[in-house]
């Protein structure tokens, strides 16, 4: 039964506490009363940690994007590497690049077309590249997801959602301050006080963890730095797996270009001629050296 009083009490000055908040909140937003003024630095310094978060979640969600475009798909491999973690499946399923998929599709269709069709050899070599392409930025999406989305979404879950709650923290206790000095009469001096000075604490607790986020933000253009090496070290491997099938193309184009065009017989010219030939045989004489004798 005293647990339950106590219990009652507690929450009874939880909802006056909220009320006394929402109240002063209100008088500001609607009645344009002036609520206690933090200096220009800290405004500046609020206002950065703000953009900083905004950024921060932006870039987590576009780099998912650039790495995986599909949301679809995207939505359906998270399912799926969600339900292996829970039931103990720890291997992630990959997500299925377009360089794979096109080289699959350029494979199937060359090795259908056989390796003596030039279309057909040409279609398996550079399918073969681009599944060689496929593995590469593989590769890419790891290095990017370890060295760059990990430490960034750290970052995120650690500082900067501590810091909003310490602000938020900070603005309920403005609140709540403003509203007991603007009504001396009915709160005692000492209780005015103890409000005045939690409000100073969590200021003075924001200011600094705002000041040590900032000033380290190096970290984060490491991170940046990170991001750009992984895709230099990509596409350079991506050039080393291009380039000798460029010149391969180079070479074969050029072949091309000197090769005399065969031209296409038709069957049945090819059977009149043999029957051309059987008679002049059969009278004595080859069809070529009538050929020569008539000047053709």
């Amino acid at each position: 039964t005293l647990f339950r009083s106590q219990s009652g009490r507690m929450s009874v000055a939880g909802l006056k506490k909220q009320f006394h908040k929402a109240h002063q909140m209100f008088s500001e937003k609607l009645s344009g009363v002036q609520g206690t003024r933090l200096d220009d630095e800290f405004k500046e310094m609020e206002r950065k940690i703000l953009v900083t978060n905004k950024a921060v979640l932006e870039l987590l969600t576009k780099t998912a994007s650039y790495l995986q475009p599909n949301p679809a798909y995207r939505a359906k491999l998270e399912l799926r590497n969600t339900m292996s973690k829970i039931t103990g499946h720890i291997k992630e399923m990959g997500y299925p690049q377009p360089e794979g998929i096109l080289g699959e599709c350029m494979w199937y269709y060359g090795r259908e077309l056989g390796e003596k069709s030039a279309l057909g050899s040409t279609l398996m070599n550079v399918g073969h590249t681009m599944k060689q392409l496929a593995e590469v930025k593989d590769a890419f999406h790891i290095n990017v997801k370890q060295n760059f989305i990990a430490p960034l979404q750290f970052f995120q879950d650690r500082d900067l959602k501590e810091i909003l709650h310490i602000l938020k923290k900070l603005e309920g206790r403005r609140l709540a301050y403003d509203y007991k000095r603007n009504r001396r009469g009915a709160f005692a001096d000492e209780e005015i006080d103890i409000a005045a000075n939690k409000f100073e604490e969590s200021k003075e607790l924001a200011e600094t963890n705002m000041f040590n986020i900032l000033e380290n933000d190096a970290e984060q253009v490491s991170q940046l730095a990170a991001f750009i090496e992984a895709a230099l070290d990509y596409h350079k491997q991506a050039t080393e797996i291009l380039q000798p099938l460029h010149n391969e193309f180079h070479k074969l184009l050029l072949n091309y270009s000197n090769r005399r065009k065969k031209k296409c017989k038709p069957k049945a010219e090819v059977v009149r001629n043999t029957e051309a030939n059987e008679r002049y045989r059969h009278n004595g004489l080859g069809y070529s050296s009538v050929l020569y004798s008539s000047g053709l």
